[in-house]
């Protein structure tokens, strides 16, 4: 089977990701909502052939700035989780060009908090509204006005890119979708070779990735008149269900975290004292916890220290129900995936 290369379109509400989408494409097959309320509020998932390959573009609702509430984001998360395992061949960070106020920063901050410094080697960042840039400029001229942004791009080793959904089909090379498009795929192309030809992966992706396979072995048998695109397409849509009534609480950030590979910090209570207490754990620990925060309790601690050691072992405890759920699959070592 001619597996896809799995590429995930992130950014907030409202920054062009499904309109770039169906650019990439050619053809309009992300629903683009132009109401008041505009952005994507699910994850869909697209495959198609563009010059004798398979690529598979992931739509997510704006993970790092949205108005979904946490048990509406989180399926969303989960389901993004189910299509790129066992990890997405490329992210592409997509930024609006225009004035970089305080809530692109926010954007921009909160991509490094949840990345791993391992994601960003398999991250573009990626403008839309390229018609905002003034006459002459190039887009590595509008990033180098801003340190946030040069921030950015420079843990993206310097990969950025320019569209412009709406009006570059006809002016010159440079400001044309399809030129940029061509771009783009050079980039990707680069830094696959670069990462070996594998994909990012982590202990989650992993994860998630056995649980389909197993899934797939389960529906073989019965599925004779099914290709292995339509089997592997029930096993994702079991799975996913399976993931979204295990996790309870608001876990958002946790998944994120998880997605992205990133060391988390969870806040926990101790209620003898009323002290707020940071714990680093792998963020996969905490995506399947629940609740973050008042998780450890010590409420029959004497002393700081007994408290302290509480929290360990209810973290221990955690660990371990984890692996269970994980299937044995905790992996301390990442592998590169094709």
């Amino acid at each position: 089977m001619n597996v896809p290369r799995r590429i995930v379109i992130l950014g907030k509400t409202g920054s062009g990701k499904s309109s770039l989408a169906n650019t990439i494409f050619g053809e309009e097959v992300f629903k683009i909502d132009h109401t008041s309320k505009s952005g994507t509020s699910k994850c869909q998932a697209e495959t198609r052939s563009l010059n004798e390959r398979r690529f598979t573009l992931i739509d997510t609702p704006g993970f790092f700035d949205t108005k979904m509430s946490e048990e509406e984001l989180k399926p969303e998360i989960v389901r993004c989780l189910t299509e790129c395992a066992p990890g997405p061949h490329a992210f592409l960070i997509v930024l609006k060009v225009e004035k970089f106020t305080e809530h692109e920063q926010a954007v921009v901050a909160k991509v490094k908090e949840y990345f791993f410094e391992e994601a960003f080697r398999y991250a573009t960042v990626v403008f839309t509204h390229g018609d905002q840039l003034q006459e002459g400029q190039t887009i590595e001229d509008f990033v180098q006005e801003d340190e946030n942004l040069r921030d950015l791009v420079k843990l993206c080793s310097g990969r950025c890119h320019v569209f412009d959904n709406k009006y570059w089909n006809k002016e010159g090379e440079y400001r044309n979708n399809q030129f940029q498009i061509k771009q783009l795929f050079k980039t990707i192309d680069k830094m696959i070779k670069d990462n070996t030809d594998g994909c990012y992966t982590n202990e989650t992706l992993q994860a998630v990735e056995k649980e389909i396979q197993q899934e797939i072995e389960k529906i073989r048998p019965s599925s004779a008149n099914m290709s292995e695109e339509e089997i592997r397409k029930r096993a994702k849509g079991n799975v996913f269900r399976k993931l979204s009534t295990r996790l309870a609480g608001p876990v958002t950030g946790m998944l994120l975290g998880a997605f992205f590979g990133a060391k988390m910090t969870v806040t926990v209570t101790v209620i003898f004292t009323g002290a707020v207490t940071p714990l680093l754990v792998s963020a996969a620990v905490g995506a399947v916890i629940g609740g973050a925060a008042g998780l450890f309790v010590a409420k029959d601690s004497k002393t700081p220290q007994e408290a302290g050691t509480a929290v360990k072992n209810a973290a221990n405890v955690f660990r371990e129900e984890v692996a269970d759920f994980m299937g044995g699959m905790a992996q301390p070592k990442k592998k590169k995936e094709k």
